[in-house]
């Protein structure tokens, strides 16, 4: 079986998951009747404003009725309260998996994404994501490439005081909640030290027009991201730190790198060719699904910053029962696992020999 034949069916597989979780997403809410209570909440609002309006009119009371009936029904044959659930759900899941996420009927979704109300899902993700980018990824991306550095020698100092540092910092930063370091550095940098803001949501401003004035906006970017990217370096370098040894450790005892070392050869030659080379599929998936799950967001930290990214969001979308939001948010996190899973089966077969033969 050839490399091509092995992704392709590599491939088949991950959208079958894909299409699979969107579905699945759709029958649980249709069948459990949650789908139909959000839907049913949002007409009532609908049709109380509605009749709201026609009596500031001065519509006469009996006409009131007769328009909001009508009003009613057409809403219901709308959102296909009139049928079965199960004739719901797949125009639902059709318009989902063709990204067609429909439009958010909460005002609170609107308000995350910065925009007027109502606002087109899609438009609220892609508002969303690059606020997530700025603080969480790029903070993850960093911690990936100290750790990366600095993980193969703390492996090859197992038993020093370096490396007992690194372990009881990895222990210490990983029983600290990221939100409580969160709110000390802004306790003591921001409001204490005045070296950062105190409100770090004036960075949607400069992010949302980004390419109006890149040199400036970077620089406001910069200004506001500094304090949340050392707040996650700080609280996740630790277990970066801990992970990368952890694999490394394990090659560095496997029986060829022993051999290498009685046969003579130079250290250098045996961690790059032997130790790094072996250890790097399980080290670049550690680094891409941490990149892609760090799209979700965090909730808790990002309310602690007053910074609205793609955990706020989904937050808020649970919180307000927005169905398109939950189902375009869930929709487009595991199609970036998808993703990511995929880029990890070609990068398996371009550094590990073995997976090609």
């Amino acid at each position: 079986m050839g490399v091509g034949t092995v992704l392709a069916r590599r491939a088949v597989a991950l959208a079958v998951a894909l299409v699979l979780v969107v579905v699945l997403t759709a029958i649980i809410m249709g069948a459990s009747g949650y789908d139909k209570t959000i839907w049913q909440a949002l007409i009532h609002e609908q049709v109380r404003a509605y009749q709201m309006s026609l009596r500031q009119s001065n519509v006469p009371p009996g006409r009131v009725r007769e328009l909001v009936a009508e009003y009613k029904e057409e809403l219901t044959k709308i959102y296909g309260l009139d049928k079965p659930w199960y004739q719901r759900f797949g125009p639902l899941v059709v318009n989902t998996l063709t990204f067609n996420l429909g439009i958010s009927e909460s005002y609170d979704v609107a308000n995350v994404a910065g925009v007027p109300y109502p606002v087109r899902v899609g438009d609220a993700i892609m508002l969303c994501l690059p606020r997530t980018i700025v603080m969480i990824t790029i903070a993850q991306a960093i911690c990936a490439v100290i750790a990366l550095r600095v993980g193969p020698l703390i492996a090859y100092k197992r038993g020093t005081l370096f490396d007992r540092s690194i372990v009881f910092y990895a222990a210490l930063t990983n029983a600290i909640p990221v939100w409580w370091l969160g709110m000390l550095l802004i306790y003591l940098l921001s409001y204490r030290a005045g070296f950062f803001p105190t409100n770090f949501r004036s960075v949607i401003a400069y992010i949302n027009t980004f390419w109006e004035n890149p040199g400036a906006n970077f620089v406001n970017i910069l200004y506001y991201a500094s304090l949340p990217i050392i707040t996650i370096v700080i609280a996740f370098l630790g277990s970066w730190f801990y992970s990368v040894r952890a694999m490394v450790l394990r090659i560095v005892r496997e029986y060829f790198v022993m051999v290498a070392r009685a046969k003579g050869l130079p250290e250098k030659y045996i961690v790059s060719k032997h130790v790094l080379r072996a250890a790097a599929p399980p080290v670049v998936t550690n680094v891409i699904l941490s990149l892609a799950g760090s799209l979700g967001g965090y909730i808790i930290t990002e309310s602690v910053f007053n910074w609205p990214g793609m955990g706020t969001l989904y937050w808020v979308a649970i919180r307000s029962a927005d169905l398109p939001t939950i189902l375009g948010l869930t929709y487009m996190l595991t199609l970036v696992y998808i993703i990511a899973r995929f880029i990890l089966e070609v990068l398996y077969i371009l550094l590990d020999p073995r997976v090609r033969y």
